[in-house]
């Protein structure tokens, strides 16, 4: 039985000008090559050589722990802040149905005044968050 040569065999290149080089490195050389491919998160290391030769630039990104904990705090918070805002206007609403005007009144201030020490304490979460920002996160760009 005879074979159509046009089925077997390696399909043909797309591009057929691709050329291979080879680059020799010493023992320090290739650990500084891999820590720096490694930072740049290119997951080709042709694509990486490529990049560093044709002088593509890259960043790297790197993720601080701490910066990461101080973000899902902060978010937290603002979860928090939204259960509070939903509990308040449960209770405002409960103090008109169920009190007199001068016992829900009494109750409204002193929730008036909690209220306001929560607003105080998100503003200096925020200053201190837009300086957390300037300080650290700037440094690295």
């Amino acid at each position: 039985m005879k074979q159509n040569p046009r089925n077997a065999g390696r399909h043909p290149k797309i591009d057929t000008t691709a050329f291979r080089c080879s680059v020799n490195f010493t023992a320090s050389e290739h650990a500084l090559f891999r820590t720096l491919h490694e930072k740049s998160g290119v997951s080709s290391l042709s694509s990486f050589i490529k990049m560093q030769l044709f002088g593509k630039p890259f960043k790297v990104f790197t993720v601080d722990e701490n910066t990461r904990i101080f973000i899902d705090r902060l978010s937290g918070l603002n979860a928090r802040y939204r259960n509070i805002c939903a509990d308040y206007d449960l209770v405002v609403k409960t103090l008109r149905e169920n009190f007199n005007e001068k016992k829900a009144m009494k109750a409204l201030y002193q929730l008036e005044r909690h209220t306001i020490e929560l607003v105080k304490l998100n503003r200096e979460i925020v200053a201190l968050a837009r300086e957390f920002d300037e300080r650290w996160l700037l440094k690295s760009t």
